[in-house]
């Protein structure tokens, strides 16, 4: 029986302990404890490798060199070390039949069996797929590769060794040295190595390179609880599986079909990332020998390393003050004008990858991604992780798994719309329109308009069929399922990229509050209840009145955008008479029209003109409420200005939905803005068609803007420096870090501007998807560009990000949801009040020929549309005109008891629209509730693969820990047990 409170004691008392490398290697092999079998082959492998590592970490640490200088290593002893290295790596080799032998041999010794469990280990239930033979061979050869190409890059100090992690510009002539000197100062005392550097085009610029030594690292990755490779994996399976035989079957056919995929990247082409592979835990420099480490200069990765210098970077002081901390500041004051991790080499090479290989993994990330002839290709998730950080990787994996839920959407769309092409001359409400010579329609304008035959509206009649057909109501439905499969189906995604990059607890333990935060209320400190560690808190009464403050500039900001649509309400009432009494004989009979395009493009202008005011009060805003951690920063910030923009680009479209020739009156008695201005009225084939040309324009003009500013924008500045180098340098070598300089850095909010421009394309995909099937499509199309489009962002014309981390989408996925619910709202409200649908359904099973009686073949929709416009008596106009005309209502005749009110089909069809809409949101509410109830966040599968993982990296952590005390009772001559002593 193990008993945990001494064990603690004890490890207590012996984890400052060090031992060399000589005494280890000359004790006999552990006998292992019955509570670790399954992996214990792979503990055994790694048991030599991992206690070799506390005098790895012993001799950097007697041969660091000192912060406040920078040191030449002689050629000599750098040999000499990377000998040592090489006889350390060449102890790590061991074939997986001896593990597997091993294992058997534990297996069949009843002492070491769990008598609780009844399990019998053997080598059928060990993949042995998992540890090739050659696998610490080829991780040496990808160490020395790393390491050549951040030499021939040029990625290194002067003197040849020390790696650059991280850069800081300034120029010369910037007065502030002092804060400046004090800054680096206290860099060098922390324990990073500066070196500055003039640059080659411009001598007012001046580049700070930063190292972080190997203690320096060990130090903060301790302090930032960075989990780091500890085992490799030991893939376990269970006995049931081998009776799914046939399922393995079906699958092994289907993953062989799909490496003949031509989507499927090549994954030859791309590195082995040795850390998906290995069990990870908290890096402790008192447990450094439980860490696989094979090289010091390759065990923390580039993205690691840049953020440990970035987080020494933001947490350092500059002046005396509590709130005199952190590079954000300096830059913001001007004594630095740029810090950021240099790219890891040219993108390009005069040389085939296919025949050379790549020279860096920024390289080979422009070659198998970000090029546009890659288009088709799957994206190398893994990859991109590895080099832009998890935050960014998980922004490409959702952003191409919403493209690619977009296909069946894209498709359902575009079979409704050929649909009612094929149908459209078929279509009894287009015949009877396109029919009708002898039916006049009312004005729709007081001075200029004339009456108009409804057989000129026979245009409009066929294309707004195109998208109010029979189709429309199974879209909208099939749509709402589909925004609800996407998001349930993307958590299971995530939840498997969590697991893969290795965050499934990282959010706990990594989450530090802000540089900002901790000035501002340093003086008012808490006990963190997780912690137990005082911290700075924000009182309540403080929170709430900063909160009230935001809120209150966010409702102005919106009624703001009211009135600015408003504003576009009033200019179509003003031009509509302007328009119908135009010279030009087109825009004269197509004056509706000309007034709706007319009003998008104003609107449009509108629109993008606010997004720029919007952007700096959200930021002001957001810096008012002093969010604790920059997680609450980034969600405070993207939830204001999605509500910016989304109201912004979307009222004018909520407008025309449901308000556009509601409240309009009748003729004799129209309602008037200001007793000036006549409301408009809707077309007399619908309103339909306003609303899909105001949602097809916005949709493609803001695409096109957004990606020309994404890509046009950067492209013409970078040329522009790179312009102005070759003007000044002729012929002059320019370094890596001076290139970089010379590219546009990535926007201060990071990835917000890119998931809100795909969140409000979510939106226009969803919301009004009944009214515009075709948004889909264009939404896919557009998604296909914008995948390459920022990739090849990111990796040519932007300097290179911080390699941040992340769990989710965050706040996003929240946003998606609250769109998936509108959506179904908004699409019942399209379907029942904008489209006709209602009225034809009343009119066919209540008054049209098929209400009595029903005959095969007899069309029951014969005569609707005389049914649905109403008489009026052109003689009340007092202008001379005698007759009748028509308009679009459900009113008594003037011959008629009560002329100009209501018929009783008018309140037929009012109680059938509202009897739709609460049947369409309970069945489609209920069909998403129902669809997410089955599909769990978490496959099966990947949660008891995590338990066990969880489970077993305790019992290797328990192995190890006890193979480390008892080599420290050997070596002081105390009794050696074989459990905890």
């Amino acid at each position: 029986m193990v008993h945990h409170s001494g064990s603690i004691q004890s490890f207590k008392q012996q984890k400052g302990m060090n031992i060399s490398k000589s005494e280890i290697t000359k004790e006999t092999s552990l006998k292992p404890s019955r509570r670790s079998l399954p992996c214990l082959a792979q503990s055994y492998a790694y048991s030599k490798s991992l206690s070799q590592s506390t005098s790895l970490f012993q001799s950097t640490e007697s041969e660091s060199q000192a912060p406040t200088s920078v040191t030449l290593i002689s050629t000599d002893k750098a040999e000499q070390v990377n000998a040592e290295e090489n006889n350390k790596d060449s102890v790590l080799k061991c074939s997986f039949a001896d593990l597997s032998d091993f294992c058997l041999a534990l297996g069949k010794d009843k002492d070491y069996m769990d008598e609780s469990e009844h399990a019998n280990y053997d080598r059928s239930r060990l993949i042995k797929d998992s540890v090739p033979k050659d696998n610490s061979e080829s991780k040496a050869k990808l160490s020395k590769n790393d390491m050549n190409y951040i030499a021939s890059s040029g990625l290194l100090f002067k003197d040849g060794k020390k790696r650059i992690d991280y850069i800081l510009v300034y120029r010369k002539s910037n007065i502030q040295y002092d804060k400046r000197n004090t800054f680096e100062k206290n860099l060098r005392a922390e324990g990073l190595m500066l070196e500055k550097e003039p640059a080659v085009a411009n001598p007012d610029i001046m580049f700070i390179k930063i190292h972080i030594p190997w203690d320096t690292l060990c130090k903060y990755a301790e302090r930032l609880n960075i989990r780091m490779p500890f085992r490799k994996k030991c893939y376990y399976t269970d006995r049931s599986s081998k009776s799914m035989g046939s399922v393995q079957n079906y699958f092994r056919r289907i993953k062989k079909w799909m490496s003949q995929n031509p989507m499927v990247l090549d994954k030859s082409a791309f590195p082995h990332l040795e850390e998906s592979d290995c069990y990870t835990g908290p890096f402790s420099r008192a447990r450094i020998h439980h860490f696989i480490i094979n090289n010091k200069d390759t065990f923390f990765s580039n993205a690691t390393r840049s953020r440990i210098v970035y987080h020494m970077l933001q947490h350092t002081k500059y002046e005396n003050g509590i709130s005199k901390v952190g590079i954000c500041k300096l830059i913001n004051n001007g004594s630095y004008i740029a810090a950021f991790p240099p790219h890891e080499g040219a993108y390009k090479s005069s040389q085939p990858i296919k025949t050379h290989g790549p020279q860096n993994n920024r390289h080979l990330l422009y070659e198998r991604w970000a090029r546009w002839g890659m288009w088709y290709k799957h994206q190398p998730l893994d990859l991109i992780r590895l080099y832009f950080g998890e935050k960014i990787g998980l922004y490409f994996a959702w952003l191409g798994w919403y493209t690619g839920m977009l296909i069946p959407a894209a498709l359902v769309g575009l079979c409704v719309f050929f649909y009612g092409i094929f149908t459209m001359n078929a279509s009894q409400v287009s015949q009877e329109i396109c029919k009708a010579t002898e039916v006049f329609m009312c004005p729709l304008c007081d001075k200029n308009c004339s009456l108009q035959r409804l057989n000129e509206s026979c245009i409009y009649a066929k294309v707004t069929y195109l998208f109010d057909n029979g189709g429309t109501v199974f879209f909208a439905i099939f749509m709402a399922i589909w925004a609800t499969v996407f998001l349930e189906f993307w958590k299971r995604r995530r939840s498997t990229l969590t697991y893969t990059w290795d965050l499934i607890e990282w959010e706990e333990e990594e989450e530090t509050l802000r540089p900002q935060f901790e000035a501002k209320y340093y003086k008012m400190e808490r006990v963190n209840p997780i912690s137990g560690k005082p911290e700075p808190h924000q009182p309540s009464s403080d929170k709430v009145t900063r909160l009230l403050v935001s809120i209150s500039g966010i409702f102005f900001m919106i009624s703001l955008v009211i009135t600015a649509v408003f504003a576009v309400v009033v200019y179509r009432l003003v031009v509509m008479e302007q328009f119908a009494s135009f010279k030009w004989n087109f825009i004269k009979q197509h004056w509706q029209f000309a007034t709706s395009a007319a009003a998008v493009c104003i609107n449009f202008v509108i629109i993008m003109a606010l997004n720029l005011a919007y952007e700096k009060i959200a930021y002001l805003l957001t810096n008012l409420e002093y969010p604790r951690t920059e997680s609450e920063w980034e969600n405070s910030f993207a939830l204001k200005m999605f509500l910016f923009q989304f109201v912004n680009l979307n009222s004018s479209i909520f407008y025309i939905a449901f308000f556009l020739g509601r409240f309009v009156g009748h003729p004799g008695n129209y309602n008037k803005l200001f007793n000036r201005w006549r409301l408009e009225e809707c077309h007399p084939s619908g309103c339909l068609i306003d609303l899909c040309l105001q949602m097809g324009v916005i949709m493609f003009l803001k695409q096109i803007w957004n990606n020309f500013m994404e890509l046009g924008y950067p492209l013409i500045q970078n040329w522009w420096s790179r312009h102005k180098i070759k003007r000044g340098v002729q012929d002059a070598s320019i370094p890596q870090w001076e290139n970089d300089w010379n590219l546009q850095p990535m926007n201060i909010h990071g990835l917000m501007d890119e998931y809100l421009e795909m969140v409000l394309q979510f939106g226009f995909t969803t919301i009004f998807v009944a009214a515009f099937p075709l948004a889909p499509l264009l939404a896919l199309l557009n998604n296909i560009i914008e995948i390459r489009l920022d990739a090849y962002k990111f990796v040519t014309q932007w300097r290179r990000p911080l390699p941040a981390r992340a769990t989710d989408i965050g706040i996003w996925y929240g946003i998606l949801e609250g769109i998936g619910i509108l959506a179904v709202i908004t699409n019942a409200f399209v379907i029942a009040i904008t489209s006709d649908y209602i009225p034809r359904f009343v009119y066919e099973y209540k008054y049209g020929p098929c209400a009595s009686r029903f005959e095969y073949g007899e069309n029951c929709l014969k005569g609707y549309v005389n049914n649905s416009l109403s008489f009026f008596d052109l003689s009340e106009l007092g202008v001379g005109k005698s007759g009748y005309c028509r308009y679009r209502d459900y009113r008594g005749p003037p011959w008629s008891s009560k002329p100009y009110e209501f018929t009783l089909q008018y309140w037929h069809i009012l109680a059938a629209r509202l009897a739709f809409i609460i049947v369409f949101e309970h069945l489609v509410f209920g069909i998403k509730s129902f669809i997410a109830y089955l599909i769990p966040d978490v496959p099966k599968n990947l949660y008891d693969r995590i338990r066990r993982e969880k489970y077993l990296v305790q019992e290797m952590m328990y192995e190890a820990e006890l193979e480390h005390l008892q080599q420290q009772r050997r070596k002081s001559g105390h009794p050696v047990h074989h459990e905890w002593p």
